[in-house]
């Protein structure tokens, strides 16, 4: 998906729920099942019929180089707050910190 420019994040599938189905004044767009859908993207037969061909071939030592495995961590580490290169996960902190009333 990165290399066709259809790639999206958490983030980016969020934005796009709310701002094409959610408030795009269109409506609702649903499945079969009555679902909204925001990984209608990467199922598109394209997308799917790539990851038919390459995910037979993957193992744990070519992972590194047919799929975007960094990338995955990368993204999941922002999830949870981690992987940001501005911030010392190992300075010393203080959890209690009294809230002004």
């Amino acid at each position: 998906m990165k290399a066709k420019g259809t790639h999206e994040g958490c983030i980016e599938q969020i934005d796009r729920l709310f701002r094409t189905q959610m408030y795009g004044g269109s409506g609702l767009t649903f499945d079969d099942a009555g679902r909204v859908r925001v990984d209608d993207w990467e199922m598109k037969p394209d997308v799917q019929s790539e990851v038919v061909q390459i995910w037979p071939q993957v193992t744990t030592e070519n992972l590194e180089q047919l799929t975007d495995i960094a990338g995955y961590r990368e993204e999941f580490l922002k999830l949870f707050g981690f992987g940001f290169p501005e911030i010392d996960y190992e300075a010393d902190i203080d959890p209690h910190v009294e809230l002004p009333a």
